[in-house]
């Protein structure tokens, strides 16, 4: 990410709104990666756009993909599962997107590349809805912004700054958490629910 273009004019909801709009009416016109081409729908957003919580995934996949919504298929499903145990409306509190719009094969990780093309929607996005904090979902996400040599494992419930502005923290990816089933102490589920806790008692200590 190159920069943000935050200013002191407080944006409206409304005007967030429309900006997004505007923003995702260029991406469907998007063809600046080979993604574009074999893509059923971008996948944008879903969620709020004066949501407190920014939540960054890696890419879409087939469900999201055929859907045009992020988040929808069996990791989906087990996020909002997470979301709502921990007291989280995915509805309300969240605007979740994606390092890139369009669906990499096999669902493999997006190429360099592939990430430069999409990284001016995700800047527009985040100077847009301004987000209280960044939740950085899955490795990849978190490496986009963080840095390419680190490891989730090490990294995961931390707290970052990112631009000298946005809080930021990460969490593993849902897919992760859908290959390791352990409910035990420090297990990736139960650190995950520890981690969401937190992210919701920085939602509500806005309040």
């Amino acid at each position: 990410m190159k920069y943000l273009n935050f200013n002191e004019t407080e944006l409206t909801n409304e005007l967030k709104e429309t900006s997004l709009l505007e923003v995702r009416n260029v991406c469907l016109q998007c063809y600046n990666c080979p993604l574009g081409e074999k893509r059923t729908n971008i996948v944008f957003s879903d969620g709020q756009a004066n949501a407190p919580i920014m939540l960054i995934g890696e890419a879409p996949g087939a469900d999201e993909d055929e859907t045009g919504i992020p988040f929808v298929g069996r990791a989906g499903k087990l996020l909002t599962q997470l979301l709502t145990e921990s007291g989280i409306s995915r509805e309300k509190d969240l605007y979740i997107c994606n390092t890139v719009k369009c669906r990499p094969p096999e669902n493999r990780e997006p190429k360099p590349e592939e990430k430069n093309a999409c990284e001016k929607y995700l800047e527009a996005q985040i100077n847009i809805v301004r987000p209280k904090l960044i939740v950085l979902c899955g490795a990849t996400a978190a490496k986009n912004f963080l840095g390419e040599n680190l490891k989730i494992s090490e990294i995961r419930g931390n707290k970052y700054n990112l631009f000298g502005q946005i809080p930021a923290t990460v969490i593993f990816h849902p897919s992760y958490l859908l290959r390791n089933h352990s409910e035990e102490v420090n297990s990736p589920r139960w650190l995950t629910r520890k981690d969401l806790k937190a992210i919701k008692d920085f939602i509500d200590n806005l309040k």
